[in-house]
C-alpha cells in the first residue's frame, strides 16, 4: 500500500492545520495507523496513533491539542493541530501497521512540512 501525506505549510503560532493521508488500498486491515514527526536534527518521535477500535494514543506534546481520526470507507486518516507552537515544526509522516510481528510489516507516506512560525 502506499502513503500519501499532504496539509503541510507555514502557520503561526496559536494556528491550526489539519494533515490527511490517504492510503491506496483499504485500511481497514492495519491494526494502527499513525502519525510521526522529526525536527531538523532530532530523531523521528511519535505523535498519535489510531489503534483500531481502541482509544487514540498521543505523545505528552501534543494532548488536548491534536486530534487523529480515521475513515475506514476513504481510506483516509487526518491529523487535527490546533493551538499550534514554533516547537511542533517538523515533517510529519503516516504510518500504517499492518503487523506487529515480528517481523513488523509497516508502510511510511513521504512526509509533509509544517512550519510554525512564532
Amino acid at each position: 500500500v502506499q502513503l500519501q501525506a499532504s496539509g503541510g505549510g507555514l502557520v503561526q503560532a496559536g494556528g491550526s492545520l489539519r494533515l490527511s493521508c490517504a492510503a491506496s488500498g483499504s485500511i481497514i486491515r492495519f491494526i494502527r495507523m499513525g502519525w510521526y514527526r522529526q525536527a531538523p536534527g532530532k530523531e523521528r518521535e511519535l505523535v498519535a496513533t489510531d489503534n483500531r477500535g481502541a482509544t487514540p494514543n498521543y505523545a505528552d506534546s501534543v494532548k488536548g491539542r491534536f486530534t487523529i481520526s480515521r475513515d475506514n470507507a476513504k481510506n483516509m486518516v487526518y491529523l487535527q493541530m490546533n493551538a499550534l507552537k514554533p516547537e511542533d515544526t517538523a515533517v510529519y509522516y503516516c504510518n500504517a501497521i499492518r503487523d506487529f510481528g515480528p517481523p513488523r510489516v509497516d508502510f511510511w507516506g513521504q512526509g509533509t512540512l509544517v512550519t510554525v512560525s512564532s
